[in-house]
């Protein structure tokens, strides 16, 4: 027989008044569980590194989550990234200074101890029982015609700026148009899959057997992806392609009826520089119509003060971006910002936002440009509206950094699941059930 969730052994309870959360219960409270793993399966390589240590790398599958209403129970659907990499600033404590000085005569260098790596999506089971998890299934990611598994290095890219991969021996890595960097995921009921990622960025729809089908691109990068087998359909507005480096298209979401898709770029682009970006509190989210096959709107996000990200407080605007969103409703999103140890979750709504897709925010010419005026009350643009639900400084202090996924279970239980970017740095995967701080439409969860 099950404990119920209040009793099991590791449970954590937190008090927070009504204040703190709008409409909810007066009486409710956070619960909260983590999960680990000990699956072997998890692992992923060992290699020697340049400064005669050894790496050994685990699976990173907690980039993004979802779960399908129709979904067994307590199974989720998570992802990869583009598998374990690091800058060249980072590389001197973890791989040498030898390799970084190699890294840093590139452009944009970056290093990828195992560039074999195949972004993948993972199904994932918890045991409510134990307090753990386990991997039942990998799909990783393949080309559309030939069948052939991608990696997670760099698209050939002239219109989104770009980094240079290397591996660990110095080598120059080869670009491919089919490569992607996986970062949100979402599920439909005919058990194909539509993906978020930020390198691009762009959008894909992905069969059930990992086959990337049709590939969203910026509308002026379509020539970036002429030789890639996805189809490639550039729709997107050309605005994206304006994006900071690895701070693309960090999250995706899909209304209940499964007609549209919700996705949002992780910080304020680069726009017209990366100036604008580290300075810049708004962001942006987009809604695309599935059937349409195009965007159908976007809307102004604005990130929070990071001074208020209670274990890392920074004076620096770009330290707070977005990791994941999660459809709560129609037109209703959970959204995590966060910064490395800080998360907090906010309900929008687009109720009230102003449109401004097709305006002159959306015009590359446009100056000063919307990443360059914090202040939208001149610029008759009005956010999303945000509620704050969850802040983990506040809330939940045993939750692990860095989360990066979100899902609802079958009983309408909130998953949060972390990156441990393949265990570079010795983090390990955690699983975190929350009850009590976000309530979705049952449609949702429910079959």
């Amino acid at each position: 027989m099950k404990r119920p969730f209040s009793l099991l052994a590791s449970l954590s309870l937190v008090a927070l008044s009504i204040a703190a959360f709008g409409s909810q219960a007066a009486a409710e409270t956070i619960q909260s569980r983590i999960f680990s793993s000990d699956d072997p399966k998890l692992e992923w390589k060992t290699v020697k590194l340049p400064n005669g240590q050894t790496g050994a790398y685990t699976l990173g599958i907690g980039s993004g989550a979802f779960r399908h209403r129709n979904d067994p129970p307590n199974v989720v659907w998570t992802i990869g990234d583009r598998g374990p990499n690091m800058t060249c600033s980072e590389a001197p404590g973890i791989l040498g200074d030898e390799i970084a000085q190699t890294c840093r005569k590139l452009s944009n260098g970056r290093i990828y101890p195992t560039p074999d790596y195949v972004p993948s999506i993972y199904k994932v089971e918890l045991d409510r029982d134990k307090g753990t998890f386990k991997l039942l299934e990998t799909i990783p990611l393949r080309k559309a015609k030939s069948g052939a598994t991608i990696t997670g290095l760099l698209n050939p890219q002239t219109k989104a700026s770009k980094d240079t991969g290397m591996d660990l021996a110095g080598n120059v890595l080869p670009d491919d148009p089919d490569n992607i960097d996986l970062e949100g995921i979402v599920r439909l009921s005919d058990g194909t899959f539509w993906v978020g990622e930020e390198m691009g960025p762009s959008i894909a729809h992905v069969s059930a057997d990992g086959r990337i089908l049709d590939r969203h691109v910026p509308v002026d990068a379509a020539g970036d992806y002429k030789n890639a087998e996805a189809k490639i359909v550039a729709d997107l507005p050309a605005i994206l392609s304006k994006r900071q480096g690895n701070r693309g298209i960090e999250g995706i979401a899909v209304s209940p009826d499964e007609a549209f898709l919700y996705f949002m770029v992780q910080n304020p682009l680069a726009n017209p520089d990366a100036k604008a970006y580290q300075g810049a509190r708004n962001t942006r989210f987009f809604k695309f119509d599935r059937q349409a096959g195009k965007v159908v709107g976007e809307w102004v996000y604005q990130l929070a003060d990071p001074q208020s990200f209670g274990f890392d407080p920074s004076p620096r605007q770009n330290e707070p971006r977005i990791s994941e969103i999660l459809a709560l409703g129609t037109d209703r999103v959970l959204v995590l910002e966060r910064t490395e140890k800080t998360t907090k979750l906010f309900e929008i709504t687009l109720d009230g936002a102003t449109n401004i897709l097709g305006s002159k925010w959306d015009d590359v010419a446009t100056s000063p440009t919307l990443e360059q005026q914090n202040d939208l009350g001149p610029l008759a643009v009005t956010p999303v509206t945000k509620t704050l639900r969850l802040d983990t400084f506040r809330d939940l202090k045993d939750a692990p950094e860095k989360v990066e996924g979100l899902a609802i279970l079958e009983d309408g239980t909130l998953m949060m699941i972390n990156d441990n970017d393949f265990g570079i740095r010795g983090d390990k995967t955690r699983i975190v059930l929350v009850k009590g701080a976000v309530s979705a439409d049952p449609a949702i969860w429910k079959k």
